[in-house]
């Protein structure tokens, strides 16, 4: 028999030879691909080039004369050793001379199928990567983040991680961005000045920027990100107790998504502003600096971000949870695109006439003495729309409509772009939960 290659019209189209059409596959030989055939008339095996493209290789149609059936079947390939190139054909023709019948040939393709399925079972299977690369590849795009803190109990540092290769980074929101100054540690040491650029705390997230002109940062692409589901293994990546300080890697925990449940079933248990799913994860998460860290599958994809420290006041247990990067892709979205930004530029926006006053409301803030004094409620007027909502002393106001307020002079700079006649929502924290009221002036309004 002379060498055929493969037809170059059709990959399953097999050579006549004989009584029996001949059974012809594709193996990978190192980086190529090589087509064998056999002749079951005398066993001699042929090869030749597949045409381009050829990515699949098969054990085609294999019918003896008088056979009243076809036997096919189809592998997947990836790039296999030269050994398993070589041993397949060789097989196919050991088995083939036991007998010159057709049919015994037919059998030879089947058991060749077999044998190439058991060697090649991991194709058909989902790459396993080794966790050790898995997390090199994701340490560069984990930050450190410093900023407000230092006392007892408030520690001035947490995590974060890069989402764009330009220095957008995500974190949890907290008080640690309620400083003038926040810097950030990348993974190689370099720090960098970042500042602001949208929060929600509602979702208890935060976007920064850094304050540089970098376009090739290695980052998580949210576009990939992807959903755990109960049973699920992950890696926590943080900078909990601040065990990295410059180019130290951050720490790493494996771990189990327990369940996912909402955390809006734990009010009154677990003091959050957030009120929507998380991953409950079996796994000590719930540390200091650990929050605002990434949390990713066994593949380094990412598929959340490290919640905040919550304790139980029934139980005094903690709560280790993630909140799914799903969640909060809306909200990153909007930030990025500017769309509803609480950091919004005053010079495109147009005051009315008659600016509402706090004192229009019955509110008394503390003395602003710093350059960010947190926007504190120092006292409440009797009869006044503040008391009638129930704002209390000592309430943290965080929003005016959807616009976040970082200190005292925020809140009075936003107060004059609402008309004193129009009624006003404001979103104040009290025991870290977030209370929604609406006011309305009263009283002398003439100015």
């Amino acid at each position: 028999m002379m060498n055929r290659p493969f037809n170059n019209d059709s990959h399953f189209t097999p050579a006549r030879r004989g009584s029996c059409e001949v059974a012809h596959f594709l193996v990978p030989e190192g980086r190529h691909q090589i087509a064998w055939g056999v002749s079951p008339r005398n066993n001699r095996l042929w090869n030749g080039k597949p045409r381009r493209g050829d990515t699949q290789s098969s054990v085609t149609r294999c019918r003896p004369s008088g056979a009243s059936k076809s036997i096919s079947a189809t592998i997947s390939w990836g790039l296999r050793p030269r050994l398993i190139a070589a041993a397949a054909p060789r097989l196919f023709c050991a088995i083939s001379t036991l007998s010159r019948r057709a049919g015994v040939t037919a059998l030879a393709a089947v058991l060749l199928t077999f044998f190439i399925t058991a060697a090649h079972a991991d194709v058909q299977k989902p790459v396993v990567t080794r966790r050790a690369d898995v997390i090199d590849r994701v340490q560069p795009n984990i930050v450190k983040i410093y900023g407000a803190g230092g006392l007892r109990g408030l520690e001035a540092y947490q995590s974060g991680f890069l989402i764009s290769p330009t220095g957008h980074l995500l974190t949890v929101w907290s008080y640690v961005l309620d400083s003038d100054t926040i810097t950030v540690t990348l993974n190689d040491g370099r720090r960098f000045e970042a500042e602001l650029v949208g929060a929600r705390p509602r979702l208890d997230l935060a976007l920064l920027k850094l304050k540089t002109d970098l376009d090739d940062l290695p980052y998580f692409d949210l576009a990939d990100s992807k959903t755990a589901t109960a049973g699920s293994r992950v890696l926590a990546f943080s900078n909990l107790y601040r065990v990295a300080t410059g180019n130290e890697a951050a720490s790493v925990q494996r771990g189990v998504v327990s369940v996912t449940a909402p955390l809006e079933a734990r009010r009154g248990v677990y003091e959050t502003p957030y009120r929507g799913p998380v991953y409950v994860l079996d796994a000590i998460t719930n540390n200091p600096g650990a929050a605002g860290g990434a949390l990713t599958n066994r593949r380094g994809e990412l598929v959340g971000m490290l919640g905040k420290e919550l304790r139980s006041r029934q139980s005094d247990l903690w709560l280790n949870y993630a909140m799914p990067i799903a969640e909060l892709r809306g909200a990153i979205d909007d930030i990025l695109a500017g769309r509803e930004s609480s950091m919004s530029d005053p010079m495109t926006r147009r005051k009315p006439v008659m600016s509402l006053e706090l004192d229009l409301l019955g509110i008394a803030m503390v003395p602003d003495v710093l350059d960010k004094t947190p926007p504190f409620i120092d006292g409440v007027r009797l009869g006044s729309p503040a008391h009638a909502a129930g704002l209390r002393r000592d309430d943290l106001i965080l929003l005016i409509g959807d616009r976040l307020i970082q200190s005292c002079k925020t809140l009075v700079g936003e107060l004059e772009f609402v008309d004193r006649a129009d009624e006003v929502k404001i979103t104040v924290m009290r025991n870290q939960m977030l209370i929604e009221v609406t006011l309305k002036a009263t009283g002398d309004m003439s100015g």
